[in-house]
């Protein structure tokens, strides 16, 4: 459930990118997570485009900022530098396209070598809609999640299935990984920020470790 608070009042905001071939679906993954809207013609992203959504986890409001990253190799040097800054990354690849599938470990590289190796990182398999027509099998995503410690879930944007799910795993699993470290003892004293009090969030995610689930 979408949480209906001014856009402007949130405790954290956590950046999150979406990576992937050209033509996967991000875009639409983005505007049915902020929006709950799909466009059928919706054409490919040049450059960068973003969106924001709140969300509610416990008694804390969570702004996602959602970044949409040009999959089109001719764009790949300016999307570097929105790597910088991210919490959580999902790499999305195409069901209905092994050769998408075959790519991720290309984006899952370019984004370990510009990002925190703390981050928190999703594999998604999207337009499971398309099942008939699938080239990519649960198990063999579900392998390479496991072999590369990601998350993993089958989504799909037309019909909606997992979106919520997808975004709202990894927003949620970054707050309780921050959550964790700033409750830590230090000094023998446990300390937690105040609302509004700036945090270096990389630095309490430091060390972070990630597993697999499926949708």
């Amino acid at each position: 459930m979408n949480y209906n608070r001014s856009d402007n009042t949130f405790d954290y905001l956590f950046k999150v990118v979406l990576l992937g071939d050209s033509g996967v679906g991000k875009s639409n993954l983005l505007m049915r997570f902020a929006r709950n809207e799909f466009n059928l013609e919706s054409k490919s992203t040049i450059g960068v485009e973003f969106a924001t959504r709140s969300i509610k986890v416990d008694d804390t409001v969570i702004k996602g900022q959602i970044w949409d990253t040009a999959g089109q190799e001719r764009y790949r040097a300016i999307t570097n530098a929105y790597y910088r800054g991210a919490l959580g990354a999902l790499i999305v690849y195409d069901i209905s396209r092994h050769e998408s599938f075959l790519n991720v470990e290309k984006w899952l590289k370019q984004l370990r070598d510009q990002s925190d190796p703390s981050i928190v990182l999703m594999l998604v398999g999207n337009k499971s809609d398309l099942n008939h027509i699938r080239q990519v099998s649960p198990e063999e995503a579900k392998s390479l999640a496991e072999r590369e410690g990601l998350y993993f879930m089958e989504t799909s944007a037309l019909n909606s299935s997992n979106v919520e799910n997808a975004f709202k795993h990894v927003l949620t699993h970054i707050y309780k990984v921050i959550s964790k470290k700033v409750l830590e003892p230090k000094d023998n004293m446990t300390t937690m920020p105040k609302k509004g009090q700036t945090i270096q969030v990389n630095e309490l995610l430091n060390n972070q470790k990630t597993g697999c689930c499926s949708g």
